[in-house]
């Protein structure tokens, strides 16, 4: 078979991607659930995207892969999956949402858990934690609803260190990753320190048996990953891509919304102060901005900058992928009138034809959950988000 002869693995794809895309369902199942990735992927949506235009063992792609939605449902598949973001954090998150652990390791978190966590407590000394809490990256973690929570976290990673690898390290800082986000991000009351440890008693044992039961699946299934933290314009110079020996047989991803910004790198705490703490508890450098992520800035109303910086990510990830290949992308624009053109346009430019979904040419679906844009704006233009599928050309 050549690259040109790739097509749907099924003669009806298209009303099965359709049919996902509608779908409502809470974000749930295997691991995808370790951390609350702000505008999270549809797992149905992706798991459809990679049966309908892919086979096992394919090289599966997603560029700005975020919380790794897709990159779970490819592995589950039998796919190899190839995930990149530009956000650090997002790579960590993936990373343990996709490594299996061994027996012994799963042993070593549940008596972590049984052991340690009974022990955090906000009469610690603070000069034992001192070494624990970076200054810069718990920014807003002194005010009133954030202080005793912060020091119970820092009692939790100092405990981590003790952990036998670093795989049980990293999965066990994406517990208290997550819990911390369960305490902290947009509450309105101050959560109380026997609540913070019962949920990490009670997450432990949860993400435990996610991680077991994705490991066992994806061996069942021959899936593998590759985790890439670049700027997907560099794809090319990643070691998977270098020699050009490898390429993609299809893309699927989400990539940023143009004049919609999302806070992928901080949290909302006392009163909607952000903090990068998110970045303390995973171990991950930050030092950027919004814009950073969003390829613009949210002041620019025209979306220049994000026009530009798409289309050099866009030329970049086309090169990767093989002639007659597919992209299965779902994205929001804050102004579709004028942006969707740009972006189609874009896509063109950058070697890609647009293909019609169940005889129309795209599809639109309205966001569940919205957290990561104002709410109280009702039903705007970026609370929709449209499905579009692109063969290379």
């Amino acid at each position: 078979m050549t690259s040109v002869e790739i097509c749907p693995a099924q003669p009806n794809a298209f009303s099965l991607l359709a049919e996902a895309a509608l779908d409502r369902s809470p974000v749930g199942g295997w691991t995808h659930n370790f951390y609350r990735y702000p505008a999270r992927f549809s797992p149905r949506f992706a798991a459809a995207a990679i049966e309908c235009f892919s086979r096992p063992s394919d090289l599966v792609l997603d560029p700005y892969m975020g919380g790794g939605t897709a990159i779970v449902e490819g592995m589950i598949a039998g796919r190899h999956m190839v995930g990149n973001d530009l956000n650090s954090l997002a790579a960590f998150i993936t990373r343990v949402k996709t490594t299996a652990l061994m027996k012994g390791e799963i042993a070593a978190v549940r008596q972590w858990a049984a052991k340690k966590i009974r022990t955090f407590n906000y009469l610690q000394p603070i000069d034992d934690l001192r070494f624990f809490v970076d200054p810069i990256k718990t920014t807003n973690l002194t005010l009133v609803r954030a202080r005793f929570i912060k020091k119970l976290v820092a009692a939790a990673l100092a405990s981590i260190t003790e952990l036998p690898t670093q795989p049980c390290r990293d999965f066990t800082k994406c517990i208290v990753l997550r819990v911390a986000q369960w305490a902290l991000d947009g509450r309105i009351r101050h959560t109380p320190l026997a609540d913070f440890r019962e949920k990490l008693r009670l997450m432990t044992d949860e993400m435990l048996r996610s991680i077991q039961g994705f490991g066992e699946r994806a061996l069942r299934s021959g899936g593998g990953v590759t985790i890439i933290n670049s700027d997907a314009s560099r794809l090319c110079e990643s070691a998977v891509f270098q020699n050009g020996s490898q390429k993609a047989s299809l893309v699927v991803t989400s990539p940023p919304y143009p004049g919609v910004h999302v806070l992928y790198h901080r949290w909302q705490v006392d009163g909607r102060r952000e903090t990068p703490a998110p970045y303390w508890i995973a171990g991950c450098n930050d030092g950027q901005g919004g814009a950073f992520y969003n390829f613009g800035d949210r002041r620019e109303a025209a979306a220049d900058t994000y026009f530009r910086n798409s289309l050099n990510t866009l030329k970049a990830i086309r090169r990767v992928m093989k002639t007659g290949s597919h992209i299965v992308q779902m994205l929001a624009f804050n102004r579709p009138e004028d942006q969707l053109p740009r972006y189609l346009h874009n896509m063109q430019e950058a070697g890609f034809s647009e293909l019609p979904i169940c005889g129309r040419h795209r599809i639109w679906r309205e966001v569940p959950n919205r957290k990561w844009h104002a709410s109280l704006g009702g039903k705007t233009h970026s609370s929709r988000e449209v499905v579009l599928v692109h063969r290379t050309i």
